[in-house]
């Protein structure tokens, strides 16, 4: 019977890891969620590095197109 009770307290165990897992992800997603927006500022100055780029490699594209490309990679989107 030792050996049942033993495998049960090890299942039990993985159980309480995993979700602390769980909590501990939810946490993280609570944080990332609380960080402020990037500031206009931030915005208009990584947009201007990929309109840089994009005109250096002579891709075609738009103030608007690069805009909402700087947001998502401050925002963390992609």
């Amino acid at each position: 019977m030792k050996a049942k009770s033993e495998g049960t307290a090890k299942r039990s165990e993985k159980v309480s890891a995993g979700s602390k897992k769980a909590t501990a992800k939810k946490e993280v997603k609570k944080v990332v969620k609380e960080t402020a927006a990037p500031s206009e500022a931030e915005i208009r100055k990584k947009a201007e590095e990929i309109y840089k780029e994009r005109v250096a490699k002579n891709i075609p594209g738009t103030q608007e197109s690069d805009w909402l490309k700087a947001e998502k990679l401050l925002k963390g989107l992609k």
